[in-house]
């Protein structure tokens, strides 16, 4: 995957620019969403807002016809800003105070998420005529960034959880996510055969109730280094797995089918551009070069914790590269006075030995969680700078 026609254009005229920055081609947004949407035509597209939530983007994907699915106030009202109505809006954090709660449903959201009875409570109190969907655990494997820990439940807990729902008088749905930058297109089977069990279970009560809302997440990969299956592997795979687990107990009336896509959308649309500070050794004879940037951790590129996102750089140098000159092992730093502020180290990188300070590194594929990951001020760094075209 290289960057397109248009973010080679900025980048070939950006020298006057200070770095770092991070410029998203809004046309990529667009036509990967259009590629899901025709891979997932059953199911209603909520843009997970966290993964890049420029105004530009916003305006891209509602001019689509997209969802957006939000983590906080804060970004119900970046959407309701950009013009996006609250019925369009899915509140998709299982952790929330109470009193945001009330403030997204006094706005009209209608759609949130829980995996506990305390949240569950919250909701039924705050959010009468609500659909609750309970979010299930998923082992992550196959994934690049498991989120198999901190958010959803135990399937048995799930099903508690519902019947309580349901017993309240709360439209019920049931969520999960297999993980971000997930590579195995099977992931989504057993998460839903879980949550079809967990639909024969409502359906077996004395009033049956049907699930209102099947939630398949996200996981929908963008481009690092590892090539993925296509977007159509993964649209035919999900609609197999719907139809397998689902067609005997609905038929072909399905419950509503959303999917929260953030990585496949904008990543391959962006490129962070950062510049090279210092190149050293530690000791004269060390194998490996020190490669320090202007962006780190801290400033752009906290996906690079424990290495689980391994990008792509591309340096002046690459030319030269593939006419034969040399290149080396590096470790790649940021510049932050924390000691933490290491990219990669275990991962084997290596850069032109003509890699020097003032050089522009180009890192492809950083149109998501680049600037929602950069902090505002820490070391007085100022934070990640975003272009949009």
């Amino acid at each position: 995957m290289h960057p397109s026609a248009k973010l080679e254009a900025f980048l070939a005229n950006s020298s006057h620019l200070q770095t770092p920055f991070v410029v998203v081609d809004t046309d990529v947004v667009a036509q990967r969403y259009d590629a899901l949407q025709a891979a997932l035509p059953m199911a209603d597209l909520f843009y997970a807002v966290k993964a890049n939530p420029g105004r530009p983007v916003l305006d891209t994907l509602i001019a689509r016809g997209s969802f957006f699915d939000v983590a906080s106030v804060g970004e119900i009202d970046l959407c309701l800003n950009a013009g996006v109505t609250p019925d369009r809006i899915s509140y998709g954090n299982t952790i929330k105070k109470r009193g945001h709660v009330e403030y997204a449903y006094d706005q009209g959201v209608r759609l949130f998420a829980f995996d506990a009875e305390p949240e569950l409570d919250k909701l039924s109190q705050a959010a009468p005529e609500a659909t609750v969907f309970c979010r299930v655990l998923c082992d992550g494997k196959g994934a690049e960034w498991p989120l198999s820990r901190k958010f959803g439940c135990d399937p048995d807990e799930a099903e508690r959880l519902l019947h309580l729902a349901a017993d309240r008088g709360l439209k019920v749905g049931v969520s999960f996510h297999v993980g971000s930058q997930q590579g195995n297109v099977e992931a989504w089977d057993a998460a839903l055969e879980i949550a079809a069990r967990l639909a024969r279970s409502l359906m077996g009560r004395t009033e049956p109730v049907r699930l209102d809302v099947v939630n398949v997440g996200g996981g929908f990969p963008g481009i690092y280094q590892r090539e993925m299956p296509s977007i159509e592997k993964y649209g035919e795979a999900i609609a197999a797995s719907l139809a397998r687990h689902f067609g005997p107990l609905y038929g072909d009336y399905l419950p509503r089918i959303i999917a929260e896509p953030g990585r496949y959308l904008v990543a391959d649309a962006g490129v962070l551009r950062t510049e090279v500070v210092l190149v050293s050794r530690k000791h004269e004879m060390d194998e490996k070069r020190w490669v320090y940037l202007d962006c780190g951790k801290f400033s752009g590129l906290a996906e690079t914790m424990e290495e689980a996102i391994r990008y792509r750089f591309r340096t002046p140098h690459d030319e030269a590269v593939e006419n034969g000159a040399p290149t080396g092992a590096v470790i790649i730093a940021g510049p932050s006075c924390d000691s933490a502020d290491v990219l990669y180290e275990k991962t084997d990188y290596r850069m032109p030995i003509a890699l020097a300070e003032g050089d522009f590194i180009d890192i492809i594929s950083t149109g998501a969680y680049t600037t929602t990951y950069s902090s505002v001020g820490f070391n007085g760094f100022a934070p990640l700078k975003d272009y949009y075209i």
